[in-house]
């Protein structure tokens, strides 16, 4: 199910689409005159006429937090985990019962979905949440996805639903994902603070990514986001073959002009030659559980010859991880090339440190050769793209 690019940005260009929708909180709170009821009732008209036209939705929002902080009458977001816990807790209801009452009035079914990084992390439940997500397009459901907040702890959460929201393109082999925000586009530094800053209509390729992201500015009073962590979602996305575009979530019009296919805001164009699900997941989705260094001969067959890791370039094992595990791999100066599979656990890999191809494949037969193929690693962005750097 990896996501594939579109010649044009009209929907008429190539038949129905599937777009992921990401809204979050600061434009859920609403702004004066204009009542979070009220922007959940425009969102919800918008992809309606979406889904009459033949395109597949899933919503991606935030706003459990801010709703329940409304309700405790708190003055402002919660600063520890077990508070912003209870929080979520209190407003996933509200919310929930906002979006359904939206979108039953349109005559669309919505399902709440809520995953956390644990969820995406294991292979078997990343699967698991894919095929939940196809059954329910499938039925013409609207999936409302959101972070367990109620749940997650600190290690096993995506930080921001920019983050969420690309994860779940890639999950369902999205062409586009929209990501709703309180600017009009992308500029080349915070427009806030800095007076030269000028707007951004296109981002063609991944080093100019990495240029803008420098620039990006952080989070809101109520959200977790900022314009740094949609240039995350956007790297994800697009390395995955899913186009992006960013505009202005204030403005109902804004949303309804692109859907209709006007060129809004800034579009992140998806990559050329995009990641498949497997390693998009490998890329993206999994919490590395240890680190192997490599020797310069193993880091360069990996880089240039799209090799497999053999055992004899291996140089450090870091952390305790079983086989079948993900883990990072470094070269000599410490930075990351990729990710990936390994075939041998942390425990495996320290006993045959050293040791000549001969010695390894006496002692563990020729499974001990290869330590994580080539099918199951995938290059860190800025390594497969030497233009980053």
């Amino acid at each position: 199910m990896s996501g594939s690019s579109l010649a044009a940005d009209s929907p008429s260009a190539s038949g129905s689409l599937r777009r992921v929708i990401k809204v979050g909180t600061s434009l859920l709170r609403g702004q004066p005159g204009r009542s979070t009821t009220a922007v959940i009732t425009d969102l919800a008209a918008s992809l309606a006429r979406c889904h009459q036209r033949g395109d597949a939705i899933a919503l991606v929002t935030s706003g459990a937090v801010g709703l329940g902080c409304t309700a405790l009458a708190m003055d402002r977001r919660p600063g520890d985990v077990v508070a912003l816990q209870a929080a979520a807790a209190v407003g996933q209801g509200r919310l929930m019962a906002l979006y359904q009452e939206a979108f039953a009035i349109r005559g669309l079914t919505v399902a709440q979905v809520l995953l956390t990084r644990g969820d995406l992390a294991s292979r078997r439940r990343y699967q698991n949440a894919c095929r939940t997500l196809e059954q329910l397009l499938g039925w013409g459901v609207v999936p409302i996805v959101n972070e367990n907040d109620t749940l997650a702890t600190d290690e096993l959460r995506f930080g921001d639903n920019d983050t969420l929201s690309a994860m779940v393109a890639v999950a369902i082999g999205a062409q586009e994902l929209v990501l709703l925000t309180d600017i009009d586009r992308l500029y080349s530094g915070d427009p806030r603070h800095d007076p030269e800053a000028f707007p951004i209509d296109e981002v063609r390729d991944l080093a100019e990514l990495e240029r803008y992201g420098r620039g990006a500015g952080g989070g809101g009073r109520w959200g977790t986001g900022g314009m740094g962590t949609k240039i995350t979602a956007a790297r994800i996305a697009t390395t995955s073959g899913v186009r992006v575009r960013l505009i202005d979530g204030r403005d109902p019009a804004v949303l309804e002009a692109l859907l209709a296919g006007e060129r809004v805001g800034t579009l992140f164009h998806p990559s050329p030659t995009p990641l498949g699900n497997r390693k998009g997941w490998l890329a993206h989705a999994v919490l590395p559980q240890g680190t192997l260094v490599v020797d310069d001969g193993a880091a360069n067959a990996l880089i240039h010859r799209g090799a497999s890791l053999l055992a004899v370039g291996i140089r450090a094992v870091e952390g305790r991880f079983g086989s079948h595990q993900p883990v990072r791999v470094l070269g000599g100066d410490g930075r990351e090339i990729g990710r990936g599979l390994v075939a041998l656990g942390s425990e495996e890999l320290e006993a045959i440190l050293g040791l000549d191809r001969a010695a390894i494949a006496q002692k563990f037969g020729t499974a001990g050769d290869t330590v994580i193929h080539r099918d199951h690693f995938v290059l860190t962005p800025a390594v497969a793209d030497p233009a980053q750097t």
